[in-house]
């Protein structure tokens, strides 16, 4: 699953314009006015912080850990341009290619988040920041015992540097954010001082302050391309070692890694070695888990988690299978329509594309009844829009009244639940007639427009589990008049087209910050990102009710108006149907050789197993893994 928004364990993933629609919000101010040139030692976006300047270390981490071990998985999230069924380079931060998740976790960063918090950050590189008094600039205090992992120091300047790079070059979800930077630049070696345009969100900091720092003097020496299998030089507790392109990579611990001791470090990274095993496809990954070959699964096949976990280690204790609870994080489950191709642009039809899908006999006949449909681009949390519009919703909707659907203004839109029977001839009629009403003709059996040209319609995968899930689907919309197919690619080629929007139908899971920013949802649902290549527009969305209502959270003082913001922002997209809400977990399903240590319960908003657990070598010995 994408990560998007603030990764708040370590990493973060992800203005009214000319001709916008204003929506009313009180003036902004994130930051109390105690905080302005004062140095802090962290910033959260409401509220006060949970751990005071002389905190020793997060509260749910083991600071007794002890460190060793290999930590052999497949991750389950991944940011920017990672793929974890392969990779083709070692450079993370640029839309093209393919690179190996957790590669951000090389790199220092000025801040990181905390786990058990919505919305704050702390100092890692940086010891302080300071907000300047009209609240535009930001002036860290960099450590100067941070180092690179040649022994090199990590100075303002290459700090300075990065941020202009991604300004420029970096991957959407890292450029975005920087759209309203004006400057970045080094005081002094210890002093950086950004500088934003004074239209950007309070809460941008938050965003921009986690980006992984480079090395200046390794880019003026590199070519910033994604065509690299060099690992660039970093500085964070790991460092990449052993490199088989497209089959295995590991990260090592960096014994002497400069910021070990810090408060926001303490307890966590663990491992000696991270080791990722890429396989071409989720079985091939499961074979190796039950021989002992991969240590850590989190399962995403319901098939394989209902009937698969009878093997022999299972079965003797070796292994354990179990549940633990999602993050308190907004997710989105779902499939892009691809709007840049015309027949995608009427919402009849994209509505008529929804209804063909039976989530409830797909639950039953392939899911063993493990998913709950999703209805919501904000689904699991507070921000999933319910009933009617509330006053304050309301009050940001009616301006828009003449640019939404009037849905928006009454129950929240919902796709209908079917009969279970996989052909439910209610549905798939009320399918058929909008299609007729958005100006297409049945032809025989299939659907054509007046210059007689049918209506094809591609759904592109890149794993047989989803050839296996979305064929009924396909039959469906046969039926009814689409000339309906599934495309299967390798992840390479699937990420490829992804990045250059060349599909029809795509699929994407998406887990956002616990208190999303504009910044993070810029990249999804804004019209800016419609065309830049690698951003998750995927549907190629470019409307102004849209815009306004994302540009709006930067006008929130509380939590309570950017719930009625994003409830408002969930009521409008769901009556659009430019992604169809597919389905979710209220769980991680899990299964991992029983030899590893951690702390319950898990923090709230992250599951950080490769960062947070440890290895434990009276288990490990127990099972024959020692």
């Amino acid at each position: 699953m994408r990560e998007l928004g603030p990764a708040i364990g370590r990493r973060k993933f992800l203005a009214l314009s000319a001709g916008a629609i204003a929506v009313p919000l009180v003036p902004r101010y994130s930051f109390a006015a105690s905080a302005i040139a004062t140095p802090l030692h962290g910033l959260s976006a409401f509220g006060k912080l949970k751990y005071a300047p002389d905190f020793a270390n997060f509260d749910y981490v083991n600071v007794d850990a002890p460190k060793g071990g290999t930590f052999n998985y497949g991750p389950s999230q991944w940011l920017y341009n990672q793929n974890p069924y392969t990779f083709n380079t070692l450079n993370s931060f640029v839309a093209k290619g393919d690179a190996p998740p957790r590669m951000e976790i090389c790199f220092d960063s000025l801040m990181s988040g905390a786990l058990d918090e919505p919305d704050s950050i702390y100092g890692l590189v940086a010891s302080t920041v300071t907000i300047s008094p009209d609240r535009n600039s930001f002036t860290f205090a960099l450590r100067p015992e941070a180092r690179f992992h040649d022994g090199s120091p990590l100075t303002a300047e290459d700090a300075a540097f990065t941020y202009r790079l991604f300004r420029e070059k970096g991957h959407p979800d890292l450029l975005l954010p920087l759209r309203e930077l004006s400057d970045a630049v080094a005081v002094d070696p210890n002093r950086l001082k950004l500088t934003f345009s004074g239209k950007q969100s309070d809460r941008t900091i938050l965003e921009v302050a986690t980006f992984p720092i480079l090395s200046k003097a390794y880019f003026d020496r590199t070519a910033f391309d994604s065509s690299r299998l060099e690992a660039p030089l970093s500085s964070g507790p790991y460092k990449v070692g052993l490199v088989r392109p497209g089959q295995t990579l590991e990260y090592e611990r960096v014994a002497d890694y400069w910021g070990r001791d810090l408060p926001v470090n303490r307890g966590s990274y663990n491992f000696d070695r991270l080791r990722l095993e890429f396989y071409g496809d989720r079985q091939a990954a499961f074979e190796a888990f039950k021989k002992g070959e991969v240590l850590f699964r989190e399962e995403a096949t319901s098939r394989i988690w209902a009937t698969g976990y009878d093997f022999p280690a299972l079965n003797d204790g070796k292994v354990v299978k179990r549940e633990f609870l999602s993050e308190k994080r907004p997710a989105m489950q779902a499939i892009a329509m691809n709007q840049r191709r015309e027949r995608f642009r009427d919402v009849r039809v994209r509505r008529a594309i929804a209804l063909c899908f039976d989530f409830e006999w797909t639950n039953k006949s392939l899911f063993y009844g493990l998913y709950n449909r999703s209805q919501s681009c904000f689904e699991r949390s507070e921000f999933k829009a319910s009933g009617t519009p509330g006053p304050q919703e309301l009050a940001l909707l009616e301006p828009l009244r003449d640019k939404v659907l009037p849905e928006v203004f009454a129950e929240a839109y919902s796709l209908p639940a079917s009969d279970g029977t996989g052909r439910d001839r209610k549905l798939l009629g009320e399918a058929r007639r909008l299609m007729i009403d958005a100006g297409w003709k049945l032809s025989g059996r299939v659907f054509t427009n007046d210059s007689g040209e049918t209506f094809k319609l591609e759904i592109l995968v890149d794993d047989e589990g989803f050839v296996r899930i979305y064929s009924p689907w396909v039959e469906s919309m046969k039926a009814i008049g689409f000339d309906a197919s599934i495309r299967m690619v390798d992840s390479a080629q699937h990420q490829a087209r992804q990045a250059d929007f060349d599909f029809d139908l795509i699929s994407m899971a998406l887990l956002f910050s616990p208190t999303p920013t504009r910044e993070g949802l810029d990249g999804i649902f804004h019209s800016r990102s419609a065309s830049l290549a690698g951003s998750r527009n995927l549907t190629g969305t470019a409307d102004p009710a849209i815009d306004a209502l994302v540009e709006a959270i930067d006008e929130v003082e509380d939590r309570g108006q950017l719930t009625n913001v994003l409830r408002a922002l969930d009521r409008v997209l769901r009556s659009r149907m430019d992604w169809i809400p597919s389905w979710y977990s209220a769980n991680h399903r899990v299964a991992f050789w029983d030899m590893f240590g951690f702390k319950e319960p898990k923090p709230d908003f992250g599951f950080a197993t490769e960062t947070l657990w440890w290895f434990d070598k009276d288990k490990a010995a127990a099972i024959g893994k020692g």
